[in-house]
């Protein structure tokens, strides 16, 4: 097994097994478990999420996939030849990230999309090593402010390191940069905190830094 996933069946956080089980109760066709990251460990940029969603990738087993979210993230990481193939909302669709792998801060659907500081400290040391195993990383992309926090609690480096600001650029140790932008949550996007354009942007910007 890949040391930077959960067990299938990690029972680290006693309130997220229980909803995963009354969610396989409701959805047993659901995949209903840690979802695994998507994307090669050799990539340059690394993004990551909060959680998966109850109806996305915690239905699909594949970060973003089948939600609002990877409607906005996976056109514009293909629009900007990071991705190939048809994105088809499904895990065998055939879609292919380029150099780039996706994860999340929190590996199991929590309730309400709200996970614990609890749930997310047990979580985090799979995050920890998965940085830690992707040897070309240069670019960590944090979506939101949840991520931007574990992505730097990961790294032992303190909140005041760097404040999450959307588009701003921060130096991480071993020569990595961090990103911020906001979400692409139907929330964020609905409002206008986040515009198609605006994460488009985001994307740009990474390419100018591997």
């Amino acid at each position: 097994m890949n040391f930077t996933i959960p067990d299938h069946n990690c029972n680290l956080c006693e309130r997220l097994c229980a909803f995963r089980k009354g969610n396989h109760d409701k959805f047993p066709a659901y995949y209903n478990a840690p979802v695994p990251p998507f994307g090669s460990l050799d990539a340059e940029i690394l993004i990551v999420g909060l959680a998966p969603g109850l109806h996305g990738a915690n239905q699909t087993g594949r970060p973003f996939t089948n939600d609002y979210a990877g409607d906005i993230l996976y056109p514009a990481l293909k629009e900007n030849n990071l991705a190939q193939g048809n994105y088809q909302k499904r895990q065998d669709d055939g879609f292919e990230l380029i150099n780039v792998r996706i994860t999340n801060a929190v590996r199991c659907v929590p309730p309400e999309n709200k996970p614990t500081t609890g749930e997310e400290k047990n979580c985090r040391t799979f995050l920890s090593r998965e940085i830690a195993a992707m040897p070309n990383l240069k670019v960590i992309l944090s979506l939101g402010t949840i991520s931007h926090k574990n992505v730097l609690q990961a790294l032992s480096l303190k909140q005041s390191y760097a404040k999450f600001t959307h588009g701003a650029i921060h130096d991480l140790p071993h020569n990595i940069k961090l990103i911020d932008s906001y979400h692409t949550s139907r929330y964020n996007i609905n409002t206008g905190i986040l515009t198609y354009e605006m994460f488009d942007n985001i994307i740009k910007k990474i390419k100018t830094l591997i």
